[in-house]
């Protein structure tokens, strides 16, 4: 059954959260946000493409760093507010060059890096 874009429930400037994971690791890799356009051209296409808020124009990851997603499974949570792209990752997933996103850690009275960049 392919999925009707319909079906989910996007906020009111039509963008849903979307958050990928390395398929085979299970590492969180970064959180952007998608479009109906953009889930199409991923479905369709087998990359990753997002929805650029700050250019408000797609954005397929990797076509300028070559750090590319390739899509293996899109999920829907059950409120079909959000989506969960398993993906297989070329290089870092951070524009900081770092492989997550995620590279901060809170403590009770500071932050700290748990890992730098990969190049």
């Amino acid at each position: 059954m392919r999925l009707d874009p319909k079906t989910l429930k996007f906020d009111r400037d039509g963008l849903i959260p979307a958050i990928a994971q390395d398929e085979e690791s299970g590492d969180v890799l970064m959180m952007a946000w998608m479009n109906a356009e953009s889930i199409r051209a991923t479905l369709d296409s087998g990359r990753v493409t997002y929805w650029s808020r700050s250019r408000q124009a797609l954005w397929r990851k990797g076509e300028t760093s070559g750090h590319v997603q390739l899509l293996v499974e899109m999920r829907i949570d059950c409120d079909r507010d959000t989506l969960l792209l398993l993906v297989r990752q070329t290089g870092p997933a951070c524009h900081t060059n770092r492989r997550s996103c995620f590279y901060t850690a809170v403590g009770k009275t500071e932050e700290y890096e748990l890992m730098g960049p990969m190049y």
